[in-house]
């Protein structure tokens, strides 16, 4: 079987935590929202599903209550699905983000690998929709590690330029991390590299072992920029991502009425090139995750 055969693991990012109703009427807010999503995304072919908590209100939160209402929803209408907590927050205490980790325990949660500045820049207004600067020191990837492999948790790599994945290096030297790894290679992002095809090829042969090696690596293109980037990405024999976080619009420039829209998509994408949507069983395996009922799901 070639690669292209190979099953690829479809993430969907069903929320994110800067878009709004006003930018994009299907956004979830309330846990039975994140719900109904979650089982659109997965009836296309997600296996795994990455949180952003909001308030019932919509307000970005990290509070313990509101990623368990959230997640019980989800497991309450999903029989089975891949949880992934996002920990990346700008101005959000360490302490906070490891707290709903240690009591929930999700299957896997976003580790960021590098300090960047973080932006969106709009040519039209000739200026910045909104400019940050993300910070991940190493002291603070190395405690996240420790506090996700104390609770069984699988770090997902989020990697938004080529020096962020060479940041795995020496964690991997010093013993920290042991393959499978789960790497997404971010492009979209101003103040990361540049969305570009090539640019995927490049970053995924940066991926330690390489893009064929024992480590999977995945591609999350924020923006429309993200149907090229995934088209790449799926060739190279990538997992990928999307979802209402990463961008709003399917190729057509149609606005997506829900995360299933986009899963969809990218579902056909894979089959038009002779792959198929793992199951979420493959996609445990192809991890190295635990199969549902050793994970308590």
């Amino acid at each position: 079987m070639s690669r292209y055969e190979d099953p690829v693991i479809i993430s969907c990012s069903i929320s994110g935590a800067i878009a709004n109703r006003e930018q994009c009427p299907a956004i979830p807010y309330t846990p039975e929202e994140y719900a109904a999503e979650a089982r659109r995304a997965v009836d296309e072919g997600a296996s795994q599903i990455h949180i952003h908590a909001r308030t019932p209100e919509g307000t970005p939160s990290y509070e313990i209550e509101d990623f368990r209402a959230i997640t019980e929803a989800i497991k309450s209408e999903v029989d089975d699905v891949i949880i992934n907590y996002s920990t990346g927050a700008i101005g959000i205490p360490l302490e906070k983000r490891i707290a709903y980790l240690e009591e929930l325990r999700p299957d896997v949660a976003a580790l960021n690998m590098s300090s960047m500045n973080y932006a969106k820049y709009s040519r039209r207004r000739k200026g910045f929709v909104f400019k940050a600067v993300f910070e991940n020191s190493f002291d603070e990837i190395i405690e996240l590690i420790e506090a996700m492999q104390s609770a069984g948790i699988q770090p997902e790599h989020e990697c938004f330029d080529a020096g962020h994945v060479a940041n795995l290096d020496p964690l991997l030297h010093m013993g920290l991390l042991e393959p499978p790894l789960q790497i997404s290679l971010v492009m979209g992002v101003t103040g990361g590299i540049r969305p570009t095809p090539r640019n995927v090829a490049f970053m995924s042969e940066q991926v330690p072992g390489g893009a064929e090696g024992p480590n999977n690596w995945q591609l999350i293109g924020v923006s429309r920029d993200q149907w090229k980037l995934i088209g790449a990405a799926l060739t190279l024999g990538g997992n990928v991502r999307a979802g209402l976080e990463d961008n709003l619009y399917l190729p057509d420039g149609e606005m997506a009425t829900s995360n299933g829209d986009l899963i969809a998509k990218a579902r056909e994408m894979a089959e038009d090139i002779g792959r198929r949507a793992a199951t979420v069983t493959e996609a445990r395996q192809m991890l190295g995750l635990p199969a549902r009922d050793a994970a308590g799901a």
